[in-house]
Protein backbone atom coordinates (compact mmCIF):
# COMPACT_ATOMS: atom_id res chain seq x y z
CA UNK A 1 0.00 0.00 0.00
CA UNK A 2 1.59 3.33 -1.05
CA UNK A 3 1.74 6.59 0.86
CA UNK A 4 -1.28 8.22 -0.78
CA UNK A 5 -3.48 5.20 -0.05
CA UNK A 6 -2.27 5.06 3.56
CA UNK A 7 -3.05 8.75 3.85
CA UNK A 8 -6.57 8.39 2.52
CA UNK A 9 -7.16 5.33 4.71
CA UNK A 10 -5.97 7.21 7.78
CA UNK A 11 -8.30 10.09 6.99
CA UNK A 12 -11.27 7.80 6.45
CA UNK A 13 -10.67 5.87 9.67
CA UNK A 14 -10.77 9.06 11.69
CA UNK A 15 -14.08 10.16 10.23
CA UNK A 16 -12.69 12.96 8.09
CA UNK A 17 -14.28 13.62 4.74
CA UNK A 18 -12.16 12.92 1.70
CA UNK A 19 -13.51 15.87 -0.23
CA UNK A 20 -11.34 18.88 -0.96
CA UNK A 21 -13.73 21.57 0.15
CA UNK A 22 -13.33 21.02 3.88
CA UNK A 23 -10.67 22.37 6.19
CA UNK A 24 -7.68 19.97 6.29
CA UNK A 25 -7.36 17.83 9.38
CA UNK A 26 -4.55 15.68 10.70
CA UNK A 27 -5.04 12.08 9.68
CA UNK A 28 -3.58 10.63 12.90
CA UNK A 29 -2.12 7.82 10.81
CA UNK A 30 0.69 6.60 13.02
CA UNK A 31 2.17 4.44 10.29
CA UNK A 32 2.87 7.59 8.27
CA UNK A 33 4.26 9.27 11.39
CA UNK A 34 6.69 6.37 11.86
CA UNK A 35 7.73 6.43 8.19
CA UNK A 36 8.49 10.14 8.31
CA UNK A 37 10.31 9.76 11.64
CA UNK A 38 12.55 7.17 10.00
CA UNK A 39 13.29 9.57 7.13
CA UNK A 40 14.19 12.31 9.61
CA UNK A 41 16.40 9.82 11.47
CA UNK A 42 18.52 9.15 8.37
CA UNK A 43 18.78 12.79 7.34
CA UNK A 44 19.32 14.38 10.75
CA UNK A 45 22.23 12.09 11.66
CA UNK A 46 23.86 11.77 8.24
CA UNK A 47 23.84 15.42 7.13
CA UNK A 48 25.91 17.02 9.95
CA UNK A 49 28.44 14.18 9.86
CA UNK A 50 28.94 14.59 6.10
CA UNK A 51 29.13 18.36 6.37
CA UNK A 52 31.76 18.08 9.11
CA UNK A 53 33.71 15.66 6.88
CA UNK A 54 33.80 18.39 4.23
CA UNK A 55 35.29 20.88 6.71
CA UNK A 56 37.79 18.43 8.22
CA UNK A 57 39.45 17.63 4.89
CA UNK A 58 39.91 21.05 3.37
CA UNK A 59 36.45 22.45 2.67
CA UNK A 60 35.90 26.07 3.71
CA UNK A 61 33.11 27.59 1.57
CA UNK A 62 30.32 28.57 3.96
CA UNK A 63 27.77 29.64 1.35
CA UNK A 64 28.43 26.44 -0.58
CA UNK A 65 27.67 24.39 2.55
CA UNK A 66 24.48 26.39 3.02
CA UNK A 67 23.49 25.78 -0.58
CA UNK A 68 24.07 22.03 -0.23
CA UNK A 69 21.55 21.95 2.65
CA UNK A 70 18.80 22.88 0.15
CA UNK A 71 20.26 21.75 -3.16
CA UNK A 72 18.83 18.23 -3.04
CA UNK A 73 15.35 19.31 -4.13
CA UNK A 74 15.70 17.82 -7.68
CA UNK A 75 15.36 14.32 -6.16
CA UNK A 76 11.78 15.25 -5.26
CA UNK A 77 10.91 15.44 -8.95
CA UNK A 78 10.83 11.64 -9.24
CA UNK A 79 8.25 10.91 -6.50
CA UNK A 80 6.24 13.94 -7.64
CA UNK A 81 6.17 12.64 -11.23
CA UNK A 82 5.01 9.25 -9.98
CA UNK A 83 2.23 10.82 -7.89
CA UNK A 84 1.28 13.15 -10.75
CA UNK A 85 0.83 10.36 -13.31
CA UNK A 86 -0.95 8.22 -10.72
CA UNK A 87 -3.38 11.08 -10.09
CA UNK A 88 -4.24 11.25 -13.82
CA UNK A 89 -5.84 7.84 -13.54
CA UNK A 90 -7.81 8.90 -10.46
CA UNK A 91 -10.94 10.99 -10.16
CA UNK A 92 -10.93 14.39 -11.86
CA UNK A 93 -11.31 16.30 -8.60
CA UNK A 94 -8.23 14.57 -7.17
CA UNK A 95 -6.20 15.46 -10.26
CA UNK A 96 -7.24 19.11 -10.12
CA UNK A 97 -6.17 19.28 -6.46
CA UNK A 98 -2.74 17.77 -7.10
CA UNK A 99 -1.06 21.16 -7.53
CA UNK A 100 -0.09 23.21 -4.51
CA UNK A 101 -2.50 26.05 -3.89
CA UNK A 102 -1.11 29.62 -4.31
CA UNK A 103 -1.39 30.45 -0.61
CA UNK A 104 0.87 27.54 0.36
CA UNK A 105 3.26 28.41 -2.47
CA UNK A 106 3.67 31.89 -0.97
CA UNK A 107 4.18 30.43 2.50
CA UNK A 108 6.81 28.07 1.12
CA UNK A 109 8.66 30.92 -0.61
CA UNK A 110 8.79 33.09 2.52
CA UNK A 111 9.83 30.23 4.79
CA UNK A 112 12.39 29.14 2.18
CA UNK A 113 14.15 32.52 2.41
CA UNK A 114 14.18 32.20 6.21
CA UNK A 115 15.51 28.66 5.99
CA UNK A 116 18.31 29.86 3.69
CA UNK A 117 19.48 32.13 6.51
CA UNK A 118 19.24 29.23 8.97
CA UNK A 119 21.44 26.99 6.84
CA UNK A 120 24.04 29.75 6.45
CA UNK A 121 24.26 30.39 10.19
CA UNK A 122 24.35 26.66 10.90
CA UNK A 123 27.04 26.00 8.28
CA UNK A 124 29.24 28.86 9.50
CA UNK A 125 28.80 27.77 13.11
CA UNK A 126 29.67 24.16 12.27
CA UNK A 127 32.93 25.31 10.68
CA UNK A 128 34.07 26.54 14.11
CA UNK A 129 32.63 23.99 16.54
CA UNK A 130 32.51 20.15 16.64
CA UNK A 131 29.47 18.19 15.47
CA UNK A 132 28.64 16.99 18.98
CA UNK A 133 28.64 20.57 20.35
CA UNK A 134 26.62 21.82 17.38
CA UNK A 135 24.10 19.02 17.82
CA UNK A 136 23.59 19.78 21.49
CA UNK A 137 23.17 23.49 20.72
CA UNK A 138 20.58 22.66 18.08
CA UNK A 139 18.74 20.74 20.82
CA UNK A 140 17.63 24.14 22.14
CA UNK A 141 15.46 24.31 19.03
CA UNK A 142 12.89 22.47 21.13
CA UNK A 143 12.73 25.38 23.56
CA UNK A 144 12.13 27.87 20.76
CA UNK A 145 9.62 25.57 19.05
CA UNK A 146 7.73 25.19 22.32
CA UNK A 147 7.55 28.95 22.80
CA UNK A 148 6.57 29.76 19.22
CA UNK A 149 3.99 26.95 19.03
CA UNK A 150 2.39 28.40 22.16
CA UNK A 151 2.47 31.87 20.60
CA UNK A 152 1.49 30.99 17.02
CA UNK A 153 -0.56 27.78 17.03
CA UNK A 154 -1.75 27.99 20.65
CA UNK A 155 0.02 24.84 21.83
CA UNK A 156 -1.03 23.95 25.37
CA UNK A 157 1.73 23.90 27.99
CA UNK A 158 2.02 21.61 30.97
CA UNK A 159 4.41 21.65 33.91
CA UNK A 160 6.35 18.80 32.30
CA UNK A 161 6.85 20.71 29.04
CA UNK A 162 8.01 23.79 30.96
CA UNK A 163 10.44 21.61 32.93
CA UNK A 164 11.78 20.14 29.68
CA UNK A 165 12.31 23.61 28.20
CA UNK A 166 14.15 24.88 31.29
CA UNK A 167 16.53 21.96 31.76
CA UNK A 168 17.37 21.73 28.04
CA UNK A 169 18.13 25.45 27.99
CA UNK A 170 20.45 24.99 30.99
CA UNK A 171 22.13 22.17 29.12
CA UNK A 172 22.95 24.41 26.17
CA UNK A 173 24.25 27.16 28.47
CA UNK A 174 26.74 24.70 29.96
CA UNK A 175 28.33 24.29 26.54
CA UNK A 176 29.35 27.95 26.52
CA UNK A 177 31.10 27.84 29.88
CA UNK A 178 34.26 26.10 28.67
CA UNK A 179 35.44 27.42 25.31
CA UNK A 180 38.76 25.57 25.34
CA UNK A 181 37.89 21.98 26.25
CA UNK A 182 36.61 20.88 22.85
CA UNK A 183 37.75 23.72 20.58
CA UNK A 184 38.97 22.28 17.27
CA UNK A 185 42.62 22.75 16.31
CA UNK A 186 43.19 26.03 14.48
CA UNK A 187 40.00 27.66 15.77
CA UNK A 188 40.46 30.73 17.97
CA UNK A 189 38.43 31.43 21.09
CA UNK A 190 36.59 34.25 19.29
CA UNK A 191 35.74 31.94 16.36
CA UNK A 192 34.48 29.26 18.76
CA UNK A 193 32.21 31.78 20.50
CA UNK A 194 31.00 33.03 17.11
CA UNK A 195 30.17 29.46 16.11
CA UNK A 196 28.34 29.02 19.42
CA UNK A 197 26.22 32.16 18.91
CA UNK A 198 25.49 31.45 15.23
CA UNK A 199 24.38 27.86 15.90
CA UNK A 200 22.14 29.00 18.76
CA UNK A 201 20.65 31.71 16.52
CA UNK A 202 20.04 29.12 13.81
CA UNK A 203 18.20 26.98 16.37
CA UNK A 204 16.02 29.97 17.34
CA UNK A 205 15.10 30.83 13.75
CA UNK A 206 14.47 27.17 12.92
CA UNK A 207 12.28 27.03 16.02
CA UNK A 208 10.20 29.85 14.54
CA UNK A 209 9.95 28.23 11.12
CA UNK A 210 8.54 24.91 12.38
CA UNK A 211 5.30 26.30 13.92
CA UNK A 212 4.94 28.64 10.93
CA UNK A 213 4.91 25.56 8.69
CA UNK A 214 2.20 24.03 10.88
CA UNK A 215 0.27 27.30 10.68
CA UNK A 216 0.62 27.33 6.88
CA UNK A 217 -0.78 23.80 6.66
CA UNK A 218 -3.72 24.78 8.85
CA UNK A 219 -4.53 27.70 6.53
CA UNK A 220 -4.83 25.46 3.47
CA UNK A 221 -8.25 25.41 1.82
CA UNK A 222 -8.09 21.87 0.46
CA UNK A 223 -7.20 18.70 2.29
CA UNK A 224 -3.46 18.18 1.94
CA UNK A 225 -1.98 15.01 0.47
CA UNK A 226 1.57 13.71 0.57
CA UNK A 227 2.17 15.21 -2.88
CA UNK A 228 1.23 18.60 -1.38
CA UNK A 229 3.88 18.16 1.31
CA UNK A 230 6.52 17.24 -1.29
CA UNK A 231 5.63 20.28 -3.40
CA UNK A 232 5.78 22.53 -0.32
CA UNK A 233 9.23 21.15 0.52
CA UNK A 234 10.28 21.63 -3.11
CA UNK A 235 9.23 25.30 -3.11
CA UNK A 236 10.86 25.93 0.26
CA UNK A 237 14.13 24.34 -0.91
CA UNK A 238 14.17 26.26 -4.21
CA UNK A 239 13.87 29.63 -2.48
CA UNK A 240 16.33 28.63 0.23
CA UNK A 241 18.83 27.53 -2.42
CA UNK A 242 18.27 30.80 -4.30
CA UNK A 243 19.27 32.80 -1.22
CA UNK A 244 22.43 30.71 -0.94
CA UNK A 245 23.23 31.06 -4.66
CA UNK A 246 23.13 34.85 -4.28
CA UNK A 247 25.59 34.52 -1.40
CA UNK A 248 27.80 32.20 -3.46
CA UNK A 249 27.87 34.66 -6.36
CA UNK A 250 28.84 37.52 -4.04
CA UNK A 251 31.53 35.39 -2.39
CA UNK A 252 32.78 33.96 -5.74
CA UNK A 253 32.25 30.40 -4.56
CA UNK A 254 31.52 29.05 -8.04
CA UNK A 255 35.00 29.98 -9.24
CA UNK A 256 36.53 28.44 -6.10
CA UNK A 257 34.77 25.05 -6.29
CA UNK A 258 37.09 23.43 -8.90
CA UNK A 259 40.17 24.63 -7.03
CA UNK A 260 38.83 23.42 -3.70
CA UNK A 261 37.94 20.04 -5.22
CA UNK A 262 41.49 19.62 -6.56
CA UNK A 263 42.98 20.44 -3.15
CA UNK A 264 40.53 18.29 -1.17
CA UNK A 265 42.42 15.82 1.02
CA UNK A 266 40.20 12.85 0.14
CA UNK A 267 40.43 13.48 -3.60
CA UNK A 268 38.42 15.30 -6.23
CA UNK A 269 35.93 12.48 -6.81
CA UNK A 270 35.21 12.09 -3.10
CA UNK A 271 34.71 15.85 -2.85
CA UNK A 272 31.78 15.77 -5.25
CA UNK A 273 30.45 12.51 -3.79
CA UNK A 274 30.35 14.11 -0.34
CA UNK A 275 28.54 17.15 -1.79
CA UNK A 276 25.87 15.01 -3.45
CA UNK A 277 25.43 12.70 -0.43
CA UNK A 278 25.11 15.68 1.91
CA UNK A 279 22.49 17.31 -0.33
CA UNK A 280 20.44 14.09 -0.42
CA UNK A 281 20.55 13.53 3.35
CA UNK A 282 19.57 17.16 4.03
CA UNK A 283 16.64 16.82 1.65
CA UNK A 284 15.52 13.59 3.32
CA UNK A 285 15.55 15.38 6.65
CA UNK A 286 13.41 18.18 5.18
CA UNK A 287 10.86 15.81 3.65
CA UNK A 288 10.56 13.84 6.88
CA UNK A 289 10.16 17.06 8.85
CA UNK A 290 7.24 18.17 6.67
CA UNK A 291 5.55 14.82 7.20
CA UNK A 292 6.07 14.82 10.96
CA UNK A 293 4.72 18.37 11.31
CA UNK A 294 1.64 17.58 9.22
CA UNK A 295 0.80 14.15 10.63
CA UNK A 296 1.73 15.06 14.22
CA UNK A 297 2.79 18.63 15.14
CA UNK A 298 5.70 21.08 15.10
CA UNK A 299 6.30 20.42 18.78
CA UNK A 300 6.50 16.67 18.17
CA UNK A 301 9.04 17.37 15.42
CA UNK A 302 11.12 19.33 17.91
CA UNK A 303 10.96 16.44 20.34
CA UNK A 304 12.02 14.01 17.62
CA UNK A 305 14.97 16.21 16.68
CA UNK A 306 16.03 16.33 20.30
CA UNK A 307 15.77 12.56 20.61
CA UNK A 308 18.29 12.23 17.78
CA UNK A 309 20.78 14.60 19.45
CA UNK A 310 22.48 11.94 21.64
CA UNK A 311 22.75 9.58 18.67
CA UNK A 312 24.35 12.29 16.51
CA UNK A 313 26.82 13.14 19.27
CA UNK A 314 27.78 9.51 19.76
CA UNK A 315 28.18 9.06 16.00
CA UNK A 316 30.47 12.11 15.85
CA UNK A 317 32.63 10.77 18.67
CA UNK A 318 32.86 7.37 16.96
CA UNK A 319 33.55 8.70 13.45
CA UNK A 320 35.77 11.71 14.17
CA UNK A 321 37.08 10.94 17.68
CA UNK A 322 35.84 14.27 18.98
CA UNK A 323 36.50 15.14 22.59
CA UNK A 324 33.46 14.51 24.79
CA UNK A 325 34.10 16.75 27.81
CA UNK A 326 32.50 16.41 31.25
CA UNK A 327 30.49 19.61 30.73
CA UNK A 328 29.23 18.25 27.44
CA UNK A 329 28.22 15.08 29.26
CA UNK A 330 26.31 17.14 31.82
CA UNK A 331 24.59 19.04 29.02
CA UNK A 332 23.63 15.77 27.36
CA UNK A 333 22.23 14.46 30.67
CA UNK A 334 20.09 17.57 31.09
CA UNK A 335 18.79 17.18 27.52
CA UNK A 336 17.81 13.58 28.21
CA UNK A 337 16.19 14.64 31.48
CA UNK A 338 14.16 17.22 29.59
CA UNK A 339 13.07 14.62 27.03
CA UNK A 340 11.97 12.20 29.74
CA UNK A 341 10.01 14.98 31.42
CA UNK A 342 8.23 15.81 28.17
CA UNK A 343 7.32 12.22 27.34
CA UNK A 344 6.10 11.56 30.87
CA UNK A 345 3.91 14.65 30.65
CA UNK A 346 2.50 13.50 27.31
CA UNK A 347 1.84 10.04 28.78
CA UNK A 348 -0.11 11.50 31.70
CA UNK A 349 -2.05 13.83 29.40
CA UNK A 350 -3.05 10.95 27.13
CA UNK A 351 -4.18 8.90 30.13
CA UNK A 352 -6.28 11.79 31.43
CA UNK A 353 -7.93 12.27 28.03
CA UNK A 354 -8.66 8.55 27.71
CA UNK A 355 -10.09 8.41 31.24
CA UNK A 356 -12.36 11.39 30.57
CA UNK A 357 -13.60 9.86 27.32
CA UNK A 358 -14.25 6.54 29.06
CA UNK A 359 -16.16 8.30 31.84
CA UNK A 360 -18.30 10.19 29.31
CA UNK A 361 -19.14 7.00 27.43
CA UNK A 362 -19.99 5.22 30.68
CA UNK A 363 -22.23 8.08 31.83
CA UNK A 364 -23.98 8.08 28.45
CA UNK A 365 -24.65 4.34 28.66
CA UNK A 366 -25.98 4.70 32.22
CA UNK A 367 -28.27 7.56 31.17
CA UNK A 368 -29.67 5.51 28.29
CA UNK A 369 -30.18 2.52 30.59
CA UNK A 370 -32.07 4.60 33.19
CA UNK A 371 -34.44 6.13 30.64
CA UNK A 372 -38.00 4.69 30.96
Amino acid sequence: MDIEKLEILGTTQNGNSNTHTEKPKKTKNWLLVIINCAIVFVGAIGSPLLMRLYYLHGGSRIWLSSFIASAGFPILIFPLMFLFFRSKSSADNYFSSFWLEPKLFLWGAILGVMYGLVTFMYALGLSYIPVSTSSLLMATQLCFIAFFTWLIVKQKFTAFIINAVVVMTLGSVLLGINTDGDRPVGVSKAQYLLGFVLTLSAAALAGLIMPLIELAFSKAIRNLTYSSLLQFQFVLSVFSATVCVIGMLANKDFQAIPREANDFELGKANYYIIMVATAITWQLSGVGTMGVIFYASALFNGILSSVLIPLTGVAAVMCYHENFTSLKGMALTLCLWGLCSYFYGEYKMMNNVMNKESTKRLDKVEDEYEEP
